[in-house]
Formats: C-alpha cells, structure tokens, sequence
C-alpha cells in the first residue's frame, strides 16, 4: 500500500516508470517528467496517466515545477576534462558548463542548479566508473560535489537478492547538506527463474529452427576461437544474466530450455517480473518496444529500498558534522 504523499518528486530521463513506481511507493507524489522516446511515452501513459515532457535539452529548468527529490537514469556519454589553469589563462570558462556541454548530464545540472532540490538519485550502469578511462565519472561527482555543492555517495548495487537476475548498477545520491545516508542492507530473497516464469506459453516465443541453429554455429564459432560469446541456456533453479535493450533480437542472453523443444524466450511480462515490475504493470506496445524498455529499466524493489533510506535521511534530518561545525 503507498503511503500518503509527503514529498514532491520529478523524473528524469524516465523510461517507462521503474523510477517513478519506486519513489510513489515511498510516498512522494511525482510533479514532472521528461522522456523523449514516443513508445516510452505510450508506456509511461498507460500506466501513469500522464504524457512526460520531450526532449529533455529544450525544456526551460525554470519552468519545472518546484521539487524535493531528482531522480533519473541518465545516458552515459564521454565528457572532456580541460585543465582549470589553462582554461584562465584564456580567460575562459572552466566547471560543468563547459565540461559537461552537449552531454546530456549537463541538462541534469543545469536543473539542479536552478531548483535545488533536498536530495536527488541518480542511475547508470556499471561501467559509467570505469567509461573513458574513469574521466566521466571524475567529471560528474566534481560537477555534483564542488560545482552544485551536494554531499555523494554513491555505490554499485547487484539486485540479484530481489529478482532472480544479475544486474549491477551504479546509483548515485546526493543531498543539499552533509548526511549520514547509507546504502541499505538488501534482504536477500534468493529469487529463483522459475518464479517468474509463466506456465503457458504463446509458442511464438519459441526461437525457429532457422535462429536456434544460427545460434548454435555462433556459439561453435567462438568457441573454437577461445572466447565465451554466445548464446545462454537458463537454469531455471538459478538466476538470469542481465536483461539487456538488445533482448529483442534473439533473445540469445536469456534462454528458456524447454523439453523435446527450441528453447525459447522470455515473454514481456516474464521480463516486467524480472524487473520487479508489479503484475498490473500495462504493456500496451509491440513485444520489440517492450524488450527494448524493460531491459533500459531500473529494478524496482531495489530502487525502492534506497529510496526509502534517502527519505528516512531526509525526514530525520540526519546531519554529518562536519570541521566546519566545529569552526562555528
């Protein structure tokens, strides 16, 4: 059951929503979204009653409502680092208006700075640390710490204790002031595969003879050169490897054995579950549109859990002292 609203909220770079069911469910009451896909969008609508904003670089930072909480998914993209020594020599601007230019972490900023939100979460994959030789991710918590002046923490979450799938990400949190904000515990609730997985089955899923086969020579193919690229049969007694926005082509990361069959894919309600999507989740596009969206989404209990703890923060007004405290 959701809570009675107690915090305003906006979402960024939205997707279908994972963010969004995530944050309403700790209470807050969502005032404004942006997402620029039209088939996102139908999803987004069919479940939230509301259109989100287009194109996140055209929309004015002062025309969006006033909010407690940011939360968003942003595209990673590769920032310059330009020396500050070199750029005042010039005479020229330095900070994350100009290293973050035509990225559209800038829009994220640029946002930031004019609302001032109490807290803000941010989500990336994995890799967003180690992209472009770790430069974007030094660019981004200096944009975040000394430029905007929030407190960060930040933290690579695998959210295999809540869906039965491996899926790592990278969740970036914020607040206005030092706090002594932790990432939650997870309670580890060993889904399994077989749990989501649906007892009938549209035999449409099943891959043909034709892709089963091209498949397998792939599989043979690097195999013989040494690597591990190829197909995965999963065990349904275990979990998944990670659901990924290609899943609409072969289906070839996550396979269903089935007996005296092809094997066959997962239905997009068995990829919603996966996500931790609740069961009256609408997916009113095409099967493609819909493995494109689960697999950009968020996992939800996850998201969720944090959420929680951000606002528990926020509410309790849990403060880090700091040695300007002691300087008071």
């Amino acid at each position: 059951m959701r809570r009675k609203s107690g915090f305003k909220f906006i979402d960024l770079f939205a997707g279908i929503g994972g963010l969004r069911l995530a944050f309403e469910d700790t209470g807050g009451r969502c005032v404004f979204s942006s997402e620029w896909n039209k088939f996102s969008q139908q999803t987004y609508e069919a479940n939230f009653g509301d259109v989100p904003e287009g194109d996140i670089t055209k929309i004015d930072e002062n025309e969006i409502p006033d909010h407690d909480v940011l939360v968003g998914g942003f595209p990673c993209q590769p920032f310059s680092i330009a020396g500050v020594s070199s750029k005042n020599s010039l005479g020229r601007a330095h900070g994350f208006e100009d290293e973050t230019q035509g990225t559209l972490f800038f829009d994220v900023c640029r946002i930031i700075k004019a609302k001032k939100p109490k807290a803000f979460l941010l989500e990336n994959v994995k890799n967003l640390k180690s992209h472009d030789k770790g430069n974007t991710f030094k660019v981004i918590l200096k944009s975040l710490r000394e430029e905007l002046g929030y407190d960060i923490h930040y933290k690579v979450v695998d959210a295999s204790t809540q869906v039965p799938q491996h899926r790592e990400r990278i969740f970036i949190v914020g607040f206005d002031s030092p706090t002594e904000f932790e990432f939650p515990t997870l309670e580890d609730k060993r889904p399994v595969l077989r749990s989501i997985l649906e007892k009938r089955v549209n035999k449409k899923y099943t891959l043909t003879d034709g892709t089963w086969n091209s498949l397998q020579r792939h599989l043979e193919k690097h195999r013989e050169k040494g690597n591990g690229f190829g197909y995965n049969l999963a065990d349904r007694k275990g979990i998944a490897k990670t659901l990924s926005a290609r899943y609409y082509k072969d289906g070839s990361e996550i396979l269903i054995p089935q007996r005296n069959k092809n094997p066959r894919k997962l239905t997009p309600r068995e990829c919603a579950r996966l996500m931790g999507f609740p069961e009256d989740f609408v997916i009113p596009v095409s099967d493609s549109q819909a493995y494109r969206q689960f697999g950009n989404a968020v996992v939800v209990p996850v998201v969720k859990e944090i959420a929680n703890s951000m606002i528990e923060c926020m509410q309790t007004g849990k403060k880090r002292i700091t040695i300007m405290d002691y300087v008071k």
